[in-house]
């Protein structure tokens, strides 16, 4: 009866090439790079070939036992130990408490084979990537305006991490304005559009992420009309604010954030700036390089944006409106503080009426009634409370917080004099100690 030796194809390549070297048409060398093996081993595996056949070709590991198996006896006990008291664990947390409450030497994932093979553990698949269409870039310049914040450390240490905001033309890739600021939060946003609207006039739309800036996430919000201060300034100039579902879909300013904090940063370490006022000011020429760079020409060339009309007051439209009812007395209250409206002559058409209060960036209010301004005094202000905070304002606010209280410390802190009493108190009572004898 003929022998049946198995054998993979590896092996059979290797047997088709000894039969050659058997014949003489192939040369030791010559094996050796096809095999990828040295010269040596190859002349070991002739002299097997030779003496035994085709079987000294095939490896001895085939059919035996693995180096890494378990013990006899070890699966058993770590199941059951599992069972009994990690049956709720995960492979991780299962391992770390086999290995140092029961000294029992088994690898991570022999414990994770365990328990998927007996259904402890349900093995969680990957999540596919999901892949995303390219967008054709639009037409006109102007037509579709990205924004985002890029935190980052842009001084590299010399100063604290601060964000860049800025804007990029969807048609060209051009940045159209950049603003650096503490945070991603509402003033610097105004101060980036004013930049944007002064220099290039109104696009058509802006294309955002859903940050809170930009978009009011709480469907139930009890207060409010349905907008962020940022949307009903976008609506009084008549620019559309379009939201992006995921970051990959405002793919071209994420793209630009990379650029930006690669470029960016070494061209600020190269003119030694440090300070977020130096950098602002250095945006403008940075900005013309950049775009020199990296824009293209658009599809069309006309421009789609619009000139800013007479009755666009930025200063107005760029602040903060809140809508307050007066009391019986005339009063509001408005961040903790309560105001009076003032009258020359007692009036009761201003009772319950409700009221615009305008606030600026430096913190000063204006009030409006139809329109016109209303003249008001300061009555009480009360102690603030907690306040709710972004959380990509946290870090400024911590910050500034500690740094008050340092500031604190050090007014606070007092060094009495050489000559002080409560330093000379000690030689006092030294000398009249020894001045008594």
């Amino acid at each position: 009866m003929e022998r049946i030796i198995p054998m993979s194809i590896k092996e059979i390549e290797r047997t088709e090439i000894f039969i050659r070297l058997e014949k003489k048409s192939l040369t030791q060398m010559q094996a050796a790079d096809i095999l990828a093996i040295t010269p040596r081993q190859i002349r070991r595996l002739m002299r097997k070939y030779e003496k035994h056949g085709a079987i000294a070709l095939v490896s001895r590991k085939r059919g035996a036992p693995g180096n890494h198996r378990l013990t006899a006896g070890t699966g058993e006990l770590v199941l059951a130990l599992i069972q009994e008291h990690y049956s709720d664990f995960g492979p991780t947390l299962a391992y770390e408490k086999i290995k140092e409450i029961h000294k029992i030497k088994i690898s991570l994932w022999s414990i994770r084979k365990i328990m998927i093979n007996h259904g402890l553990w349900t093995d969680k698949k990957i999540k596919k990537k999901r892949i995303y269409q390219l967008r054709e870039r639009r037409a006109m310049e102007g037509e579709l305006i990205q924004i985002d914040g890029s935190p980052h450390d842009w001084f590299e240490g010399r100063s604290p991490k601060c964000t860049l905001l800025h804007c990029i033309d969807d048609a060209t890739g051009k940045m159209m304005a950049g603003h650096f600021a503490p945070s991603e939060a509402l003033w610097p946003y105004f101060s980036l559009m004013e930049t944007y609207l002064k220099k290039h006039g109104r696009p058509s739309a802006l294309y955002s992420d859903r940050h809170g800036v930009f978009k009011v996430n709480r469907s139930a919000a009890l207060t409010g009309e349905g907008v962020t201060q940022f949307g009903r300034a976008m609506k009084e100039l008549s620019i559309e604010l379009i939201f992006a579902n995921s970051p990959q879909a405002k793919g071209r300013i994420e793209r630009s954030n990379r650029t930006l904090q690669d470029r960016l940063a070494k061209e600020l370490r190269l003119n030694k700036i440090s300070t977020i006022e130096e950098a602002n000011a250095f945006l403008p020429i940075f900005i013309e390089d950049y775009n020199r760079r990296f824009a293209v020409v658009p599809k069309n060339p006309d421009n789609a944006h619009r000139a800013l009309l007479q009755e666009h007051n930025l200063e107005e439209i760029f602040s903060i409106r809140r809508f307050r009812e007066l009391s019986k007395n005339l009063t509001f209250q408005y961040n903790n503080t309560i105001y009076q409206i003032r009258t020359e002559r007692e009036t009761y058409a201003l009772r319950k009426a409700k009221v615009t209060v305008c606030e600026k960036e430096n913190g000063s209010i204006e009030v409006f009634y139809k329109n016109k301004p209303l003249a008001f005094t300061t009555c009480n202000s009360q102690e603030k409370q907690g306040e709710v905070i972004d959380s990509k304002q946290l870090n400024e606010v911590i910050d500034n917080l500690q740094k008050r209280q340092e500031d604190k410390l050090k007014k606070g802190r007092y060094k009495p004099s050489y000559n002080h009493p409560w330093k000379c108190g000690g030689r006092r009572r030294l000398f009249n100690a020894v001045s008594s004898f």
